[in-house]
């Protein structure tokens, strides 16, 4: 019998995950967290076999959430989801400790079959998720810009590259529009960049956003 915890929120997609595990797995219990807090809370309550952690949540993002996380509890396995592209997240999820990552336009039996594997101690990953791998382990013309961000800049970086204003950006990551500005002073100089196009014409040439 598994348990399960659900960081995501939008409540409507915790209750539409829980409602498929429950219908595909033996589960003895489905929790759920709104934000990483309410998630580190219910952690230090009781144990679960799988998380599976969104990626924007608000406050604390996911991937910096899995680095606490992963930090305390290192044998437990984590499941990434999101409704963004697996080229913006996913090779760093998976260096950051995470078990497996899974688009949320998946098929149900995609998201039971990821739970079974993890929960059973292995790593899920799909198809796509696995092209980026072997690219990534390709690569020999050493580290890109973009890999030299933190994750916080990455997510400022992904952001300016879809158009968002630093007022949007502000807004989605819970950070004052100034904080949002000295990121991207920093993620700018990092890269070796100057404007919002030329970080949209990069991303789009190294396949970082469609």
């Amino acid at each position: 019998m598994l348990k399960i915890v659900i960081a995501d929120d939008h409540p409507l997609i915790r209750k539409g995950l829980k409602q498929i595990l429950g219908e595909s797995l033996y589960i003895e219990k489905v929790d759920e967290a709104g934000d990483g807090e309410e998630l580190m809370s219910l952690l230090r309550k009781g144990t679960y076999d799988v998380v599976v952690l969104d990626i924007s949540l608000p406050g604390k993002d996911g991937l910096e959430l899995l680095k606490d996380l992963k930090h305390q509890y290192p044998a437990l396995p984590v499941l990434i989801l999101s409704i963004q592209p697996e080229e913006q997240y996913a090779i760093r999820a998976l260096r950051s400790g995470a078990s497996g990552c899974l688009n949320k336009a998946s098929a149900p039996e995609e998201l039971v079959a990821a739970i079974r594997r993890l929960a059973a101690g292995g790593t899920y990953i799909t198809p796509v998720v696995e092209e980026l791998l072997l690219k990534d382990l390709k690569r020999t013309t050493g580290e890109l810009p973009h890999q030299s961000l933190s994750d916080r800049e990455y997510q400022v970086f992904i952001l300016l590259a879809t158009g968002k204003t630093p007022s949007e950006i502000a807004d989605k990551l819970s950070l004052s529009v100034k904080t949002v500005s000295t990121y991207r002073a920093r993620l700018l100089e990092k890269m070796g960049l100057k404007t919002n196009a030329e970080l949209t014409q990069y991303a789009f040439k190294h396949g970082l956003i469609r």
